[in-house]
């Protein structure tokens, strides 16, 4: 039986399928593989920013691909893996994802509903579509973006964890199930990740809410993770506050951890 290795050598016919490519964590892995000597299929919905990424990358030496594509839509997810079929996927990141903060019944229904395709049920075919390929040739790696938020029951943060929750334990599952088969599978579960600097009138709400000394950057977080796919480990938390909610979801009682968390959730709402 083929034993796992981490990440796949990078080929002249293979590509790393980034989604989320045009910002934040999916960007800066985007960069960090093609550094690597990756080809790269960049996915998000804004055709132009990506393919001003993807110009970046090119001057990498790499070859980069443009795909956009709103995954929150069955019909693009669709296209998608289509396009996925004519090409050799070596490494898929699935790293797009929306999240919304307040209480559920106060949400938007179109926005809630679109942040439930595009965080599980995009992540949920396209992983499946990857594996298709890597399983025959005993090959690949898969990185699924959850959140420590997926650990604790979060109120005002409903649809978000009911997401995350999902593709944290369906990315470990499979990271067992992948044990012997060539394949690594790794959960990448961060806490709060921006750039290194927000100028004060680009700041979110999220931005104002956390204090600084909590956040990590986009840049260490894509390093961590590909450190730990190289490993294949199950799980990977960046930044001291994912650890510390990962570990608060794994020693604290809920009816201490939800309501208190929520109370801070409330106000980003």
């Amino acid at each position: 039986m083929a034993k796992t290795k981490g990440l796949p050598a990078p080929s002249d016919n293979s590509f790393a399928l980034i989604t989320g490519a045009s910002q934040g964590i999916g960007k800066a892995m985007a960069f960090d593989l093609a550094k690597r000597g990756y080809n790269t299929i960049l996915v998000a919905r804004r055709e132009e920013v990506l393919e001003t990424v993807a110009a970046q990358l090119r001057e990498l030496g790499a070859v980069s691909e443009v795909f956009a594509a709103d995954l929150s839509k069955p019909a693009d997810v669709d296209r998608l893996i289509e396009h996925m079929a004519g090409r050799e996927i070596s490494i898929i990141i699935n790293s797009a994802g929306i999240a919304s903060f307040g209480k559920f019944m106060d949400q938007d229904w179109d926005y809630e509903t679109n942040q439930f395709a595009l965080n599980a049920e995009a992540v949920h075919r396209l992983t499946r579509a990857a594996l298709e390929q890597m399983l025959p040739r005993r090959k690949g790696a898969i990185c699924n973006v959850g959140s420590a938020a997926g650990n604790v029951p979060i109120p005002n943060n409903a649809t978000y964890v009911f997401t995350k929750a999902g593709v944290n334990a369906f990315t470990e599952a499979l990271h067992y199930e992948l044990k012997r088969s060539g394949i690594s599978c790794t959960l990448l579960a961060p806490g709060p990740v921006r750039e290194a600097v927000v100028p004060e009138e680009e700041q979110s709400i999220v931005d104002k809410v956390v204090p600084d000394f909590f956040w990590t950057t986009y840049e260490s977080c894509s390093k961590e993770t590909l450190e730990a796919m190289e490993r294949n480990q199950r799980r990977v938390v960046p930044g001291p506050l994912g650890k510390a909610m990962n570990l608060a979801g794994l020693v604290l009682p809920t009816a201490l951890t939800a309501p208190l968390i929520g109370s801070f959730y409330a106000k980003m709402g």
